[in-house]
């Protein structure tokens, strides 16, 4: 027992004690201080050793197997899965800075013991709300019984569908019930409008940079992609418009309200001339909405769809950045002329989103715990937000470009030409910093010099931490840079 009197769980702090619980342990267990076959406490043991109640030890110790990192014995107890360490050692030859690397390529990352993650845009889990959805579940169950599990329509099911109807309602979208197309997740919605619209060589046309899912969704069609570089407030409308009338695109995605990876929005003017464009030239329109609900010092994060009279706008919304991204949730609003080719895509891809998920979401929703629950992730996202804004304004050096959204979670950087963004995600790998260089965003990666930042699994002392260190580390890098420089151009004599 002596081994786990080092835990410290903090009752005032906002996380949950069985998640600061579990976190603990999985530390020790990844570090080598717990080893293969030992045996964890017993529950009222370690209720008793930490001062809390047993029921934080139970859901702390289920995490944990939920995970792999223990399993249970009947009669025994449990134990630490000696193949979970294993797996988690990594061989003193490797070079773990070019393994994150090559994640990073593959979109992934790999949290290391104490990495500040500014690369992932997901959100942390003490976000989550568990409670909350865990009451509405059991509900369902007890209500629905084994209907619960059951296939529903490909089209979502409909007490959902129609609860949606009045969510869109309330963000200005008129949308009918049989418009609506329940989906799991975004990805998913752009995929099956890939699938629905697109044939080899038929062309599209994005923001540039832009989301790395929906272009390699579009590929896979075998589409050709047409980007169209972003100013501050949304894309060039005039290339854009020459753009159209040269190549007839299919589809025009873009994210009109703090896009990723950039944070830009557009303004109120640049939307309402991309509808007069593509009524013009009759081009569908995907709008991704992103982040619209985290409008933190914007009078305007309208969508398109809000304003779209010709039902032209292909509306997508995911709630995964602001409610549980494991959920694999969301929703389309679909024009009603193209609506049966998008379901017949639905279908071929999985037949229906979860039943079970989409009822209890139904629940979550019709009970107004939805609304108490954004407005406590509004209120965390914001102080996290301004700690940002702070930190940037203090730390970031002035040759460093960068734009500061009114919104949303992420921020984009432009570093001068003499530092490339691959030697400072090396460094700051190194300094166990997570960021997501911009090659990820722009299409054939061909941009050398621009990383994002995101805030989304991060508490406000990480980013101030982060913050600091990595303009301490382009800082370096700048002055490495300038001493090779002025090595190269000293005058030597011949001798």
């Amino acid at each position: 027992m002596k081994k786990y009197e080092s835990i410290m769980l903090n009752k005032e702090e906002s996380q949950h004690l069985y998640i600061q619980l579990y976190k603990s342990i999985k530390d020790m267990i990844l570090l080598g201080q717990l080893l293969g076959e030992e045996r964890l406490p017993p529950v009222r043991k370690m209720a008793e050793l930490l001062s809390v109640n047993s029921v934080t030890v139970v859901k702390a110790y289920q995490l944990l197997e939920q995970e792999g990192l223990v399993y249970k014995r009947i009669g025994s107890g449990t134990f630490i899965s000696s193949a979970i360490i294993r797996q988690a050692q990594l061989p003193t030859d490797v070079d773990t800075t070019a393994q994150q690397e090559d994640l990073l390529n593959q979109g992934h990352i790999r949290l290391e013991r104490n990495m500040i993650n500014f690369a992932s845009a997901t959100p942390s889990a003490d976000l989550f709300p568990v409670e909350d959805f865990k009451q509405v579940i059991n509900e369902v169950l007890d209500r629905d019984k084994g209907n619960a599990f059951t296939y529903q329509e490909s089209q979502g099911y409909y007490p959902l569908r129609c609860i949606l109807k009045e969510y869109t309602a309330n963000h200005g979208i008129k949308a009918d019930v049989e418009n609506i197309q329940i989906i799991s997740g975004a990805q998913q919605g752009i995929d099956i409008i890939a699938k629905a619209f697109l044939n080899y060589g038929d062309y599209v046309i994005m923001e540039s940079p832009s989301y790395t899912g929906a272009i390699a969704a579009f590929q896979t069609r075998g589409a050709r992609i047409i980007d169209i570089p972003l100013e501050e407030n949304g894309m060039d409308l005039a290339m854009l418009e020459t753009k159209i009338k040269n190549h007839q695109p299919k589809l025009l995605y873009i994210m009109p309200n703090f896009q990723n990876p950039t944070g830009v929005s557009y303004s109120a003017e640049k939307k309402q001339r991309i509808m007069e464009i593509c009524k013009k030239y009759k081009v569908y329109i995907i709008e991704d909405d992103y982040l619209s609900d985290l409008s933190f010092y914007s009078k305007d994060n309208s969508t398109l769809k809000s304003i779209d009279n010709m039902d032209q706008v292909i509306y997508i919304k995911s709630f995964s950045k602001i409610f549980m991204p494991g959920l694999r949730l969301g929703f389309l609003v679909i024009p009603k002329q193209i609506y049966n080719n998008l379901l017949v895509a639905k279908h071929t891809s999985d037949i229906s989103t979860s039943g079970l998920i989409q009822r209890a979401f139904q629940l979550y929703l019709s009970k107004g715990i939805w609304r108490r629950h954004l407005a406590y992730i509004e209120a965390s996202y914001k102080e996290r937000f301004d700690k940002m804004v702070e930190c940037i304004e203090r730390y970031i050096p002035s040759d460093v470009h960068y734009h500061l959204p009114k919104g949303g979670l992420n921020f984009w950087f432009k570093l001068p030409k003499n530092i490339s963004v691959k030697a400072l995600n090396e460094a700051a790998l190194r300094e166990n910093i997570a960021i997501a260089p911009g090659y990820l965003f722009f299409l054939n990666n061909n941009q050398a010099n621009y990383f994002r930042l995101s805030i989304a699994s991060l508490k406000t002392y990480e980013i101030q931490q982060g913050m600091k260190k990595l303009a301490e580390i382009i800082k370096g890098l700048q002055l490495n840079k300038d001493l090779q420089d002025s090595r190269e151009n000293t005058l030597n004599p011949i001798l």
